[in-house]
């Protein structure tokens, strides 16, 4: 969909501006959002949550498809935007509950093999997915890949209605929304490990992202069409991918902080090298080692917030986490867009990638705690027991 997305609204307008505002529309919604879903998800059947998300998803991508039948001038890039807004308001709904979920459904003792291997998965459709949309795109058409992204939102939605329920986490009673908010920001707030690796992607991909000013790459700096841009969009979660499988055999954990550093650091220079390139080879290549870096980050990342996290709170620190995320990607992709009409787009990208490398050297100072994170999981396991229990005693002194 992002593919499509992208290059629709280049064509429509051939203006940077117009990709950065794309991912401004649906982060607006989402993360305006995210921290009600995070409540929800701690006082509602996340199954539920999810079958109703997917469900919109699905009229979106309908949608989507019906707009690219018609001729509706300048209207049409208000409706694509309008459709991607709506999509962004069921998104911040749907991670929360969906993180909360994963680490409601697995056992403990699995939780960083299985973390590794399930943002694999994800990995692996988004390989095959920007490949798949921009063959799609050229062989039968936007309306028709918009089809069959419904068919597949359709699939994950039997996926979710097939599942077992889970036991929703019991809510201290007349507690309110912004309590229950509060609750959760406060929790990140409090454990520097959390917040500084929050933060340092955040920063990081915030400045040093280019994903959303690849139409711009594959149009007019490398001319490679409609399928290269495709393999652009497709490199970095490749290398994000071949480094997942390298993680699943060998969990980055013992040194899990000290690799988190050097791993955005890594991410940074890919940057760099990807926007002096003029060769598409060599562009691949370098997008390819920034998913290679980014996938190490993310599995530490996931890591902390699912060992980390108490049952009854995780809904809302991953909206927490959510917010963060979806600030370094959407409102990245805007930064990247108002950097490009200003800068020029390679020059805004390898500055970014300079950026990248100054917040690492900023953070590596700020948050010792981090730098010296390891996630051995006796060790995350006793932490947690420890948080859970002191939790569940303060509300047994509570009600007596």
């Amino acid at each position: 969909m992002a593919v499509v997305l992208g290059y629709e609204v280049y064509a429509l307008t051939g203006s940077p501006l117009a990709l950065g505002i794309l991912g401004l529309v649906e982060a607006i919604p989402a993360l305006s959002l995210a921290l009600y879903g995070g409540h929800i998800a701690d006082r509602v059947d996340r199954r539920r949550i999810l079958r109703r998300t997917l469900g919109a998803l699905i009229v979106c991508a309908g949608i989507l498809s019906i707009l690219e039948t018609t001729n509706l001038g300048k209207a049409q890039l208000v409706m694509l935007y309008g459709v991607v807004f709506l999509a962004g308001i069921a998104r911040g709904f749907a991670e929360p509950a969906a993180a909360a979920l994963e680490a409601q459904v697995v056992p403990w003792e699995l939780l960083i093999n299985s973390s590794t291997l399930m943002a694999g998965c994800w990995m692996t459709a988004a390989v095959i997915g920007p490949l798949a949309g921009g063959v799609a795109f050229e062989k039968f058409g936007a309306a028709w890949t918009f089809v069959g992204v419904g068919v597949f939102y359709g699939i994950a939605w039997i996926a979710v209605t097939r599942m077992a329920p889970r036991p929703t986490p019991a809510a201290p009673a007349n507690e309110s929304i912004w309590t229950s908010v509060a609750t959760g920001v406060r929790y990140v707030a409090g454990n520097q490990v959390m917040l500084g690796s929050m933060a340092l992607d955040l920063f990081a991909v915030l400045f040093g992202g280019a994903i959303a000013l690849l139409p711009v790459f594959a149009h007019d700096i490398l001319g490679v069409g409609k399928i290269g841009l495709g393999v652009l969009n497709a490199a970095p979660t490749t290398g994000a991918l071949l480094s997942m499988l390298w993680c699943s055999r060998h969990p980055p954990v013992r040194h899990a902080g000290r690799n988190l550093f050097w791993a955005v650091g890594g991410f940074g220079v890919s940057m760099i090298v990807f926007a002096v390139s003029r060769s598409f080879a060599l562009s691949v290549l370098a997008l390819v080692f920034s998913g290679v870096f980014d996938g190490v980050s993310v599995v530490i990342r996931r890591g902390i917030l699912r060992l980390l996290s108490p049952n009854h709170l995780r809904g809302r620190i991953a909206s927490v986490s959510m917010i963060f995320i979806g600030s370094s990607n959407e409102l990245g992709a805007f930064e990247s867009g108002i950097a490009a009409a200003l800068l020029g787009t390679a020059r805004s990208v390898w500055l970014g990638g300079l950026v990248t490398l100054v917040v690492v050297a900023v953070a590596a100072v700020l948050t010792p705690e981090l730098r010296r994170l390891s996630l051995d999981p006796s060790r995350v396991m006793r932490r947690d027991i420890e948080v859970d229990e002191a939790i569940d005693a303060e509300a047994d002194g509570a009600s007596q």
